[in-house]
């Protein structure tokens, strides 16, 4: 004797086949889904009612260097200069952080250091060079009696960033984030004055020198911004390549030499 069919499994199964996108029954005669029906177009509108739809264009990135260039000449001090920087709005990098990074250290230290960019240390506290890597430029600045907290010009640095927005996930700056910020990099170095910059890492040396590849750069005095500047390695790089430390060391004191010559 047969049993009877189970209505529950039977309405799941119906079900299913409703979710698979069977949502006809059977037809007397078969349907050919592979031949499109005709369909008759639309008339088409009068000419002169006709409009073509042009999508909305983003201004060029020469037209927000160009504001960036007139809102860094602007600043008369340090203070305005960060006020211009954070009313800036064509970084998108800025909608992602948490904090601008402006500048930490003495304004009017001798030596300015110029970085790439903040990390997440950095753009939790609002400062340059907080994290792992700030603590070891630290020890660095140390061993040549150097600190950002000094009073005097002679012993003291002042940092900055070339961009004062992190990136994410720490990624490299895009060639048209630094074009963006270069104008106020640029306001910044010409505002606090520095005898000598220093350009840590290879994003620091791109924006001001217009190249890359540290490892040549390094340990030879250049100009950038209109004052001699010293290519270094970035701690962040010194933390990953020890052996590196060598010739950061010799860095270090070619830039203590400079600083006493002059």
């Amino acid at each position: 004797m047969e049993s009877e069919p189970d209505r529950d499994a039977l309405w799941a199964l119906l079900n299913w086949q409703v979710e698979l996108g069977a949502t006809e029954a059977i037809l007397d005669a078969p349907v050919s889904r592979f031949r499109e029906e005709a369909v008759e177009p639309a008339p088409a509108a009068p000419e002169h009612l006709q409009t073509a739809e042009v999508p909305p264009m983003a201004a060029p990135v020469t037209d927000h260097v160009a504001e960036a260039k007139t809102a860094a000449r602007g600043a008369e001090d340090l203070d305005a200069l960060k006020q211009a920087m954070a009313d800036y709005p064509h970084c998108e990098l800025r909608l992602g952080a948490r904090n601008l990074v402006f500048s930490d250290g003495n304004p009017a230290a001798r030596i300015m250091i110029l970085g790439e960019a903040p990390g997440r240390d950095e753009d939790l506290q609002g400062k340059p060079f907080v994290g792992r890597a700030g603590q070891l430029l630290d020890r660095m600045l140390g061993a040549i009696d150097l600190s950002r907290t000094a009073s005097e010009p002679d012993a003291s640095v002042y940092i900055a960033n070339i961009l004062p927005w992190r990136p994410p996930q720490n990624r490299d700056p895009k060639p048209d984030e630094i074009a963006m910020l270069m104008p106020f990099v640029e306001r910044h170095v010409e505002l606090a004055a520095p005898d000598f910059l220093v350009l840590m890492g290879n994003i620091s040396c791109q924006a001001c020198l217009g190249r890359k590849g540290i490892t040549r750069l390094r340990g030879t005095w250049t100009e950038a911004v209109g004052r001699p500047a010293l290519p270094m390695f970035h701690p962040a790089y010194l933390l990953r390549t020890p052996g590196a430390k060598r010739e950061a060391w010799a860095d270090l004191l070619e830039l203590k030499a400079r600083l006493m010559r002059q």
